[in-house]
């Protein structure tokens, strides 16, 4: 069996790495609103979770690709419903009682 250079893992490190310090930078540097630096921190991270799934997670391979795309669907549904929970439990002062 040929072994070789994992180039896309490498590429997905870099570009990993490059949208984290992205989001600290303008976290820290910019004299954006807190409302524009969350959503450009949360865009920075849905394109940093789609490099982990396509690089490193080796979603585009295979044959089961229907599968997938059902299996990262109900992950995002999940995702969705316990962050939009957690906010609203923790804006509506229920975390006081």
């Amino acid at each position: 069996m040929k072994k070789h250079f994992p180039m896309n893992h490498v590429i997905g490190f870099l570009l990993s790495i490059a949208l984290t310090l992205f989001a600290l930078f303008i976290a820290f540097e910019t004299d954006f609103t807190t409302n524009v630096k969350l959503w450009i921190i949360g865009a920075f991270a849905i394109f940093q979770a789609l490099v982990q799934l396509i690089m490193f997670m080796h979603m585009t391979e295979g044959k089961a690709k229907v599968a997938n795309i059902i299996n990262i669907s109900y992950s995002v549904f999940l995702a969705v419903v316990i962050v939009a929970g957690s906010i609203w439990i923790l804006t509506t002062g229920h975390a006081a009682h």
